[in-house]
């Protein structure tokens, strides 16, 4: 569990909560149903109309990894580096299926199966970079759901503000049903605005933080399976292993 998002959620909310009640507001006039479905409903509909299907929903399953981030994989990386490249200098390439098989990372199976089917290896370089670049568009194009639910849900918070104006001007002779409409429409504002900069931007910041660090790892195993192709000696090998932990 990442406690600095959990933390910083918390403290997000409290300050809006704080502060409104320092001003003498009430906590409850914040609670208005009607204008948390007019902004958030309608800025998942945004969302969803500009992207696909799979890349909105492969974006909020990448909310988990906001309070569980998926687990550093520099120590193993350097570990399984190591095992590499001396079984492949002293039992040769074809040594490096076993390895191949016990990896359960599909990117590292197609990597290791490159270097023992004896691709050349500019070959196998330019092979890797593609599918990293494949999969880095393909993450990254599902993270800016995010970005996007903060581009919209201000606008969306502006209309929920008109919707509550006009109810305002409808129920002028009924000043009972006055309050309600300005509510709905103020705090469709601070919806808007609130999510957008509490919520949905640091969300998809951090979600870009996180596939570039998998991406930087799969970058160094890029250049670790080429220096096994090449037949680099065991001591170059060693030295990516300190970059690997250097850079973690």
């Amino acid at each position: 569990m990442d406690w600095a998002s959990v933390i910083g959620v918390i403290l997000a909310l409290a300050g809006l909560a704080i502060g409104h009640g320092m001003e003498g507001g009430k906590f409850a006039s914040l609670l208005q149903p009607a204008a948390f479905a007019i902004v958030v409903v309608g800025t998942a509909g945004a969302v969803m109309l500009q992207n696909e299907g799979q890349t909105f929903l492969r974006g909020m399953r990448m909310l988990r990894w906001v309070f569980r981030p998926p687990p550093s994989q520099r120590q193993r990386l350097a570990r399984e580096v190591t095992l590499w490249a001396h079984s492949a200098r002293r039992d040769g390439l074809l040594a490096l299926e076993q390895h191949m098989q016990a990896n359960k990372d599909k990117f590292v199976q197609k990597g290791l199966r490159l270097v023992i089917d004896g691709i050349h290896p500019d070959k196998l370089r330019g092979m890797l970079e593609t599918e990293v670049s494949a999969y880095e568009f393909s993450q990254r194009q599902a993270a800016k759901i995010w970005e996007s639910a903060a581009g919209y849900s201000p606008t969306i918070g502006i209309l929920g503000a008109v919707l509550g104006l006009i109810h305002v001007m409808e129920n002028l002779t009924d000043p009972s049903r006055l309050g309600q409409g300005i509510a709905v429409a103020f705090v469709s504002t601070v919806y808007g605005v609130g999510l957008a900069n509490l919520f949905f931007f640091p969300v998809g910041n951090k979600l870009k933080a996180i596939i570039a660090e998998t991406v930087t790892q799969y970058d160094i195993l890029i250049d670790v399976l080429y220096d096994i192709a090449s037949g680099d000696h065991s001591r170059v090998i060693e030295e990516r292993v300190q970059s690997i932990l250097h850079r973690a």
